[in-house]
């Protein structure tokens, strides 16, 4: 377990592009925090690390999105809106879970059983006695 306190949106941006420099072929990280914790951000930096540099946004309303144009394919979901874990077939999960790009799951804490083992899980959490921007971000293995 690794854990990190960012103290900007830069801060945590830069994480994340070191997450993506460092990703490989294969991996499932799951992203959990609270609305406006900074999950787009750390989403953005992990895409920028691949070296994406089109605009990535939270895919809210069509749970998934495909960047192709890095070194590996990503593949960013926001499970937010998902009634069940079922409801990801229709969008075929397993061809990305288990394929050659990352895959990177906000709200995956509502899909639990069927994320892969092995993935990751990175928390993010605020702590405003410390600062408005403060963030704790602790990335697990499961």
């Amino acid at each position: 377990m690794e854990t990190i306190e960012t103290n900007s949106p830069e801060e945590t941006f830069v994480l994340g592009r070191r997450i993506g420099q460092q990703a490989k072929a294969g991996e499932v990280y799951t992203l959990i925090g609270d609305l406006g914790v900074g999950k787009t951000v750390l989403t953005q930096g992990v895409a920028a690390g691949l070296g994406i540099e089109g605009p990535v946004s939270s895919p809210t309303f069509t749970i998934m999105q495909i960047y192709e144009e890095g070194r590996l394919p990503f593949y960013h979901f926001d499970v937010y809106r998902i009634g069940d874990a079922e409801e990801m077939d229709e969008v075929g999960y397993e061809d990305y879970f288990y394929g050659d790009g990352v895959c990177l799951i906000e709200w995956a804490n509502l899909i639990e059983e069927i994320l892969p083992p092995g993935h990751k899980q990175i928390t993010i959490e605020k702590d405003l006695s410390k600062g408005f921007d403060f963030r704790r971000i602790t990335i697990e293995e499961y």
